[in-house]
């Protein structure tokens, strides 16, 4: 049998090769050649490495090779003769010096270790200044004893305005593997030829940093299965086929404490462990940011690492100050951005107008004013760039925080001051337009709007968006557009009570009430004022809440505001139950009911009169409280027709929801627990809301009810959907509530 083996030497496989094509049995090859047939036989079962060179120029000769062909024959028969590489010629591919200040990285070296005896192409993909280079080159070091063939690094220049010729990059990996520069074909599809010849059935680790794209890598790839390339890359390389990629994120906080510690010392560290906190976040957690911090420090052992936050907080001067000699992490980004095309250029710093922490395909087309194909492709070339990511949440995007810096100086620096104010304008006008348009949306009486379908997709919109709208109203605050902040706030109130878990209805509600005062309006200030307090509702101290109202009715009463008196009053009384100032909150509570009466059913008399109920509930007078509850069921089914039939089920929810309260504290456990059920049905059957969350807690009572009912099968069923519906803005019941419950149900208690 005369097949090469797996262990067959690159001379021993070429032998084979070139044997049969040349139709030869070898006892005719060992006759033309005057080499033995079994030489020919231990040279391709790979028992021998090569012929001699007298033999091999023989064997060329009867196998009729000639040109490059011959070339490549006897040099394969010379590189198994010797086995080792050209040490002259290895230092052109020396590993760069081992780092003394690697630190973070044990989860990717530990992948990298398993890489290793696998083989093949590994990838290392990640943002400007990630630490790519540090990683490939540590894991080289590392893995180096598993290559006792030889381990290279070529720096391929991919960043530069010249990168390295992929030609010259394979003679410099031909001649460190011993190939004399005489010998080295003249194109790189036979240098490439050539490699994987040499590489085969040998350990040899490769890395190839600083590559820019597919095509400066792909001939260098080989797949011998005993060798390893790693290359770092800004860009995904898509279009590479069988390469692994490892994504490399930022350092966690702790690492790069680590990281500052081992250039400045571990004891100044300590001694400004809290100032050490920001200075790392400052930095972003990127390593290079956090090594150019540490090397300004160590340099300047007088300077406290306070002094260095108070430099670093100014966004117009922080990427100039991380700058120490020839290491910027402005020109980190630099590099990265001259290689977009224009239209990606335009792009990236026009984002950088963006008020949020995120984006996605609709403000990019705000900010670029093109088509939709158009932006994705963009998209798609700046996060292939890295230079902004995807985020958890599919089709959107977001900045590294030096990177937005970078991104606004490049916006400062190449567009005009009209042009700048222009997008500003565009993208507060799109945000806060299309957002009171959302807002509209949870109005008990709101229709369909032409942006918006549905509340539950006009919900979906702002739940997304949230960080840019809520962004938009502090700008357009500071930049004077009180009427835009403060038509948002109001437009939010409804919308707030369906997600109030979620926001921070403090901040937007104090920016309508600055908005409110700066334009004289006392009618508006009273609104927001209220709303404000409401918003406030779970301050442990209730004083500051109840004195909001107080101001709130002081405004409505100077305006002659019968609904924000009404609204005033009310809040007030829920603030005083609170405070166990029960005849002061019935008091108040009996006014907002009075004067609600001659106001609009669905927005105001049924929330106030829900807060009636639930006051008399709270002070022992059940029987009232079920009366005027039940009262309100009753006038809600006349006012059926003036709602959507979501929005009354919602509302009407919450009115359930207080009269099972009340048969719960009467002990009338069944009628407790449907009713419970009864408006669980109805918060989850309004996708607007937050019914999951006001779910997951009804679903608790209901349960406990059932198990002083008796039903202790149904109390199981409501108590474990009620474990399985919390989530972390679950703050009226707790996890430990529930499994203490789920405790006291007997075991067999399962349907």
């Amino acid at each position: 049998m005369d097949e090469a083996n797996e262990q067959s030497s690159a001379f021993g496989k070429m032998l084979l090769s070139h044997r049969r094509a040349a139709g030869l049995s070898q006892a005719k090859l060992a006759k033309a050649s005057g080499v033995s047939i079994r030489a020919l036989r231990e040279l391709e079962r790979g028992r021998a490495q090569a012929a001699k060179q007298g033999s091999a120029e023989m064997l060329a000769v009867a196998l009729k090779l000639t040109g490059t062909q011959r070339e490549l024959f006897l040099a394969a028969a010379k590189e198994g003769r010797r086995r080792v590489p050209n040490v002259s010629a290895a230092a052109l591919c020396a590993l760069p010096p081992r780092m003394q200040s690697f630190v973070g990285r044990e989860g990717e070296l530990s992948r990298l270790r398993a890489e290793a005896a696998v083989g093949g192409a590994v990838a290392i993909i990640g943002h400007p200044g990630v630490g790519k280079t540090s990683l490939a080159t540590a894991a080289a070091y590392e893995l180096s004893p598993q290559f006792p063939d030889g381990c290279f690094f070529i720096d391929m220049r991919g960043m530069d305005d010249e990168p390295l010729a992929v030609r010259s990059a394979l003679d410099r990996l031909l001649r460190a593997l011993g190939v004399p520069p005489a010998q080295i074909p003249v194109s790189a599809a036979e240098q490439a030829g050539l490699l994987r010849v040499l590489l085969d059935n040998r350990r040899v680790l490769v890395v190839l940093d600083n590559v820019a794209d597919e095509a400066d890598v792909r001939p260098l790839l080989v797949n011998s299965r005993g060798c390893l390339t790693l290359i770092t890359c800004r860009r995904a390389l898509g279009g590479l086929e069988h390469v692994r990629r490892l994504w490399l994120d930022l350092l966690s906080h702790a690492a790069a404490v680590e990281l500052l510690s081992v250039t400045t010392g571990s004891a100044r560290v300590e001694a400004e462990h809290e100032v050490v906190a920001e200075l790392v976040q400052l930095c972003g957690y990127l390593p290079l940011a956090v090594q150019i911090a540490a090397n300004r420090l160590a340099n300047r052992p007088h300077w406290s690492f306070a002094y260095l936050v108070d430099e670093l907080r100014d966004t117009q001067v922080r990427l100039s100050s991380l700058s120490s000699g020839d290491l910027q992490v402005r020109s980190a980004f630099e590099v990265s951005y001259r290689r977009l095309s224009t239209a990606a250029q335009g792009l990236f710093r026009r984002l950088a107008a963006v008020p949020g922490p995120d984006f996605g395909l609709e403000l990019a087309k705000v900010v670029s004013e093109t088509t939709e194909p158009q932006v994705r492709l963009h998209l798609e070339e700046l996060a292939e760039a890295n230079l902004v990511q995807a985020t958890q949440t599919t089709g959107r995007f977001q900045f590294h925080d030096l990177i937005r810096i970078y991104a606004a100086e490049r916006l400062a620096a190449d567009e005009q001051t009209a042009a700048r104010k222009q997008l500003t304008d565009a993208v507060l006008d799109h945000l806060l337009g299309t957002a009171i348009a959302a807002g509209e949306q949870f109005f008990p009486d709101s229709r369909a709007d032409s942006r918006f379908a549905s509340g539950a997709e006009a919900a979906e919109w702002l739940d997304l968006e949230a960080g840019n709208w809520q962004a938009a109203q502090q700008s357009a605050m500071r930049l004077g557009r009180e009427r835009d902040v403060l038509r948002l706030a109001k437009v939010m109130h409804w919308y707030s009570d369906t997600r109030f878990m979620r926001h921070p209805w403090d901040r937007i509600f104090t920016l309508g009430v600055s908005a409110a005062r700066a334009l004289g309006s006392r009618r508006e200030l009273a609104t927001l004022l209220n709303f404000l307090g409401w918003a406030q509702r779970d301050r442990v101290d209730d004083e500051p809440v109840l004195l909001t109202h107080q101001e709130a009715l002081a405004a409505a009463r100077d305006v002659d505001d019968q609904q924000e008196q009404a609204w005033a009053h009310a809040y007030m009384g829920t603030t005083l139950m609170r405070l166990g100032r029960f005849d002061e909150a019935r008091e108040h509570t009996l006014e907002s009911t009075r004067l609600a009466g001659e106001l609009a059913f669905w927005p105001v008399q049924v929330p106030i009169r829900h807060r009636l109920g639930r006051l008399l509930r709270v002070m022992g007078r059940h029987d009232q409280a079920l009366a005027v509850l039940e009262e309100l069921i009753e006038d809600a089914e006349e006012h059926r027709d003036e709602l959507p039939p979501e929005n009354r089920l919602w509302m009407t929810g919450f009115v359930v929801e207080e009269i099972a309260h009340t048969l719960k504290e009467l002990k009338q456990w069944r009628r407790a627990a449907e009713s419970y059920r009864e408006a669980r049905t109805a918060y989850t059957s309004y996708a607007a809301g937050d019914g999951a969350h006001l779910a997951a807690a009804i679903a608790f009572h209901e349960g406990t009810a059932w198990h002083e009912a008796g039903e202790d099968a149904r109390a199981r069923e409501c108590l474990e959907l009620a474990l399985n519906a919390l989530t972390d803005r679950d703050v009226s019941i707790r996890r430990e509530e529930v499994l203490a419950e789920l405790e006291r149900l007997p075991p067999s208690a399962s349907r």
